[in-house]
């Protein structure tokens, strides 16, 4: 029974969908776009490419990739604020950190979280959310941390 389960968890699993998750490969975008229920649009840049997904409700996460296939970088707005989980992958534990210090001292502040690791910034209120988050070692020679907007 308890191998049954096992096999059985394992397999949910393995179907969920991801996001093209922080400082991994951009192979789920697709997945990206069917969570959203979006529209994708690919678009290459110098030293880049820019995958742009657009949600019914007037979300858009936009996912940075290096010319390795390594996302370098996202960012976010809309009405509600994304899975940041999925979106930040393993920077995501700094980010809650640094979003539980923040709202100790100033409850609707923004968070910013700078460190040689990983950039990440995210404000806004209900109904307007936007953020951005970029890992400074995989952004493309030749090509500004600014293009994460």
């Amino acid at each position: 029974m308890k191998i049954t389960l096992t096999v059985l968890f394992a397999v949910l699993l393995g179907c969920a969908p991801g996001w093209a998750v922080l400082g991994e490969y951009e192979n789920s975008i697709g997945l990206d776009q069917q969570v959203m229920r979006g529209q994708v649009r690919a678009t290459a840049r110098t030293g880049y490419s820019l995958h742009e997904i657009s949600a019914p409700g007037g979300a858009v996460v936009r996912e940075y990739v290096a010319p390795s296939g390594r996302v370098f970088g996202v960012s976010w707005q809309g009405p509600f604020m994304p899975d940041l989980k999925q979106l930040l992958g393993s920077y995501f534990t700094n980010f809650q950190r640094a979003a539980r210090s923040s709202r100790l001292h100033a409850p609707r502040n923004p968070v910013v979280l700078r460190s040689d690791k990983v950039v990440i910034m995210s404000f806004g209120h209900m109904r307007s959310f936007r953020g951005v988050a970029y890992v400074p070692s995989l952004v493309p020679q030749n090509v500004s941390a600014e293009v994460v907007r």
